[in-house]
């Protein structure tokens, strides 16, 4: 058998999707999130219980749920959009609160050249 065709893509435009529509950058990003923010917390809460191994099965219970209803909210967000519209939603959010600076233009109106008066042209020199 000669393998003249290729089973797997060489060129693809975007991530694959791997779960609920998101992809595998993006699953690393939730499950990251969701083990800073359930780790500490669960640890907390188990050794205040007293059973601090308990910490570590809730905070596993916690990530999984987590990751499970982002990827929901993700897969909602993006039905029917371009690719990366969540990420310039975001971006644009952050910049309206300050926080972010985005490399677009986001004022709509009518534009000037900004000159207060009328400037005299250059002469040229021949």
């Amino acid at each position: 058998m000669s393998s003249d065709h290729e089973i797997l893509a060489d060129r693809l435009n975007a991530e694959p999707a791997i779960f609920k529509g998101c992809s595998s950058s993006e699953l690393g990003m939730i499950v990251g999130l969701a083990i800073v923010i359930w780790l500490p917390l669960s640890l907390l809460l188990a050794w205040l219980l007293g059973a601090i191994t308990m910490g570590f099965g809730i905070a596993g219970v916690g990530v999984v749920a987590t990751v499970v209803a982002l990827a929901t909210l993700f897969q909602r967000i993006k039905r029917g959009r371009p690719e990366g519209y969540y990420q310039q939603w975001l971006r644009i959010r952050l910049q309206t609160m300050g926080l972010y600076r985005t490399p677009w233009v986001l004022r709509s109106g009518s534009w000037d050249i900004g000159r207060a008066y009328y400037a005299s042209l250059p002469t040229r020199n021949r």
